[in-house]
């Protein structure tokens, strides 16, 4: 069986997603009968249905709905390598939460011997930059972020602190359990995203900007849970308390697997020597 081109993969994935071949013509700006006979051709290939079509419309069959994921997942590395290969030679970007790991952050960059362009994104946003090329490496946090299709090496792990408003009995504490910030009733947990993008139930208030929360925290409309390191951030009207019992938190470089040039590995290598002098 010949490989699958990426022209292809594009047709059949505007078919799948619009479910209607008209729109998904409409979509590629192209007319609809070569589409029809190009999704045809393709199925006649791998010696299966992609699509049931009849009166009712058009519908993924079980093999329709694998190759849509994995066509997915195929045409981002497709557009993430052509994205790498033109900024070859530029500066190394590495992407990072706003206000995670400040100070190791500065320590990766003090160890390294060449300029690295930062690039500040918001809550779990750092594997998509990594997987359309936007940037080389990541320091993400584990289990919390999406590490999914990324090698990495841990760099420091780390408790958790209670971001709480200076003025409220909690911030006298010098240390809290999970039990005791949990069901606080006039200042509820704020809820970040999950890897699926959902959030947890809970009252409180679903955030996913740094500057959103450190906002509802000094107006006393929430408090957070976060790595000890990402409090440089905090404001005056914050204070953080050490919470015993939270889960512990590792922060990681990464890149996409199997993706390693020799200026990543440079990266990388200053991260973890780096690391060594934080912990």
């Amino acid at each position: 069986m010949d490989d699958l081109e990426t022209r292809e993969l594009r047709y059949f994935v505007a078919v799948a997603e619009e479910l209607h071949f008209g729109r998904a013509a409409q979509r590629l700006g192209i007319a609809q009968p070569p589409l029809s006979r190009a999704i045809s051709r393709m199925e006649r290939r791998l010696g299966v249905a992609l699509l049931d079509r009849n009166r009712r419309g058009v519908a993924l069959t079980a093999a329709g709905s694998v190759l849509l994921r994995d066509a997915a997942t195929a045409l981002d590395a497709v557009a993430a390598a052509a994205q790498r290969a033109r900024s070859a030679g530029n500066v190394i970007k590495l992407v990072t939460k706003a206000g995670a790991s400040h100070e190791l952050l500065r320590r990766v960059l003090d160890a390294h011997p060449t300029k690295v362009d930062i690039v500040l994104c918001e809550v779990g946003e750092q594997a998509e930059y990594l997987r359309r090329g936007d940037a080389d490496v990541a320091l993400m946090h584990r289990p919390v972020d999406d590490l999914v299709g990324f090698d990495f090496e841990d760099l420091l792990t780390e408790g958790q602190v209670a971001i709480v408003p200076r003025d409220h009995p909690l911030a006298s504490k010098s240390e809290v359990a999970m039990d005791d910030i949990r069901d606080v009733p006039d200042l509820p947990m704020a809820r970040w995203p999950q890897l699926d993008g959902t959030y947890p139930e809970g009252p409180g208030p679903e955030v996913r900007a740094q500057s959103q929360i450190a906002q509802l925290v000094a107006l006393g409309q929430a408090l957070l849970v976060i790595p000890a390191s990402s409090r440089a951030w905090q404001w005056p009207d914050h204070v953080a308390v050490p919470v015993a019992d939270a889960p512990m938190i590792t922060t990681v470089i990464a890149w996409p697997a199997g993706v390693r040039s020799p200026e990543v590995s440079a990266l990388v290598r200053s991260a973890v020597s780096a690391s060594l002098m934080t912990n």
